[in-house]
């Protein structure tokens, strides 16, 4: 039942050996089959029954699998094709039979199969068609643990963040994400624009097109103009070749403007143009091109005001603008500080072969209290930086930078000291308070370390259905420059509150986080907040 053409056109074998299943119920054929597949790099793995191919496919993922239709009824051959499109989807199956049945081989297509071969096999066209089809199942695979990687670094997850403004962020995020409306990102330099701008583009239609980023603030208008819409070869002096623009490039997919602000007016009117027309004309050429890509920009200008003194069109400025995106600086989400300290520590440690077992309370809160003018990006460098010189596991004030340790703490407001007749007033902080006893916290944590891995995202975010809801009367807020005087008359018990309300609210509600800064056990800083309600509610 074979034929055999071997000649002497070799075939390119893959670096990685293909992972072969040989279904037929003639253990001869089988033989042959498999034996043909091994001289282009294939381990095979032979089974003469449908009940012993099912078992194979659940047990372990196979690049091909060569079935032969006819085993011990009719349509087995395609029961396995069934079966191994729903247990692995990414691997294809090859179908051979000694009937010439064109209904047969149709309903094997239609079923799936990459493809159908007739018996006696052509060995020459056998490898072909197999290694063919492992480099399919081989590429959509890769395309997958792509994705999966795309999802985690710029997906929302990979979003690092759980302060009440990072968390409206996010959701605002999610919901702009599967439209095609134009965004306009908002931001100080380093909060991570461009991140918000590939988490938009991964999680929205259009994420298996590409995402082009480009900066107008580093390029000359004339060169801008080239990266924006291509050009012909003699445009300019050193045009020597036709060049594709990032608009055309990006076609079908997402082109993100950073620093948009910075646009000269003439490129200002093409990119006009182009939200208006959705065409391009490259520099240099007549021809117009049809383009289809969703615009994102960024800024860290007020655009407002450049238009009220005329370097920034307004008609341009509300095209941009349709959908807006503030992002928070690290000030207005300083609770998402260890968290992303966190974050980084683990990226750099794995990066440079380092095993990080935690952070004293004294090096966390130097980085808690610090201003951080550079926003996110400065926090990473300072992660890196920290992994880098730390020798004994433990990131100690040591190992800190110099512009941290010199700092006067400003990130976070002085603490509203209340006089006592102002002790009590509103506005109120809603806090809530979960059943300690389920947390498995013990009732004193180590002040004097804090495990890189005990800070997570779920920490600041309530998760438990048994938490219970209480307003707790924030103090009032005073001026830092009043004087101690100003706590004569206030006793022990409102100063702790104090202390303990804003602390809590500088890091958005993170209780963990909160119990570290103030040196108490959780289940300790539990119970006097849950004093604090019930004091509230017996007034």
């Amino acid at each position: 039942m074979l034929k055999s053409s071997e000649g002497n056109a070799a075939l390119a074998t893959p670096e990685e050996p293909l992972e072969v299943l040989v279904v037929d119920d003639e253990p001869a054929h089988a033989e042959v089959v498999a034996a043909s597949l091994e001289k282009v790099n294939a381990v095979c793995v032979v089974v003469h029954s449908q009940r012993e191919a099912l078992d194979e496919i659940k047990r372990r993922p196979f690049d091909v699998v060569v079935t032969d239709l006819m085993l011990e009824t009719n349509d087995a051959g395609l029961e396995v094709l069934r079966a191994a499109k729903q247990e692995r989807p990414e691997t294809e199956v090859v179908l051979m039979t000694a009937f010439n049945g064109v209904e047969t081989a149709v309903e094997a297509m239609l079923e799936g199969a990459f493809n159908y071969l007739q018996k006696p096999l052509d060995l020459k066209r056998l490898r072909s068609i197999v290694q063919k089809a492992g480099e399919t199942t081989r590429l959509r695979r890769v395309n997958r643990r792509l994705e999966e990687r795309l999802d985690e670094k710029f997906g929302f997850d990979g979003v690092v963040g759980g302060s009440p403004a990072m968390l409206k962020t996010i959701e605002r995020l999610k919901r702009i994400a599967p439209t095609d409306a134009t965004v306009l990102i908002l931001g100080e330099t380093g909060t991570g624009k461009e991140l918000f701008a590939q988490a938009l583009h991964q999680n929205s239609p259009r994420k298996n097109k590409p995402f082009v980023a480009l900066n107008c603030a580093a390029l000359s208008e004339h060169l801008l103009e080239s990266e924006l819409f291509g050009h012909v070869k003699g445009a300019f002096t050193d045009a020597t070749s036709d060049r594709v623009g990032k608009f055309e490039y990006a076609n079908g997919g997402t082109i993100f403007l950073d620093e948009v602000g910075d646009m000269s007016p003439s490129t200002q009117v093409k990119l006009l143009r182009v939200l208006e027309n959705r065409e391009i004309t490259p520099v240099g050429s007549n021809k117009t091109i049809k383009v289809n890509v969703r615009l994102v920009s960024a800024t860290n200008r007020k655009l407002e005001e450049a238009v009220e003194k005329g370097c920034f069109r307004a008609d341009l400025y509300h095209r941009l603008k349709v959908v807006t995106l503030k992002l928070p600086n690290l000030k207005e989400r300083s609770g998402d500080v260890p968290m992303l300290l966190d974050h980084f520590m683990k990226i750099f440690a794995k990066k440079y072969g380092k095993s990080i077992k935690g952070v004293t309370q004294a090096a966390r809160r130097k980085l808690f209290l610090y201003d951080w003018p550079g926003n996110v990006r400065e926090l990473r460098n300072v992660a890196e930086s920290v992994v880098v010189v730390d020798f004994d596991g433990l990131i100690d004030v040591d190992d800190l930078p110099d512009e941290i340790l010199d700092a006067t703490p400003n990130s976070v407001a002085p603490l509203a000291l209340p006089t006592p007749e102002r002790a009590l007033e509103p506005p109120t902080l809603d806090v809530s308070f979960a059943d300690a006893s389920s947390t498995g916290v013990p009732e004193t944590l180590d002040a004097s370390v804090v495990p890189a891995s005990s800070v997570s995202r779920a920490s600041s975010v309530p998760s438990s259905a048994s938490e219970v809801s209480a307003s707790v009367p924030a103090p009032a807020p005073l001026d830092s420059s009043r004087s101690l005087k100003s706590m004569v008359g206030v006793s022990l018990d409102e100063l702790e509150r104090v202390f303990i309300l804003e602390t809590l609210r500088s890091t958005g509600g993170n209780r963990e986080e909160t119990a570290k800064i103030l040196g108490l056990g959780e289940r300790t800083l539990y119970r006097r907040l849950k004093e604090f309600a019930q004091t509230d509610a017996a007034k």
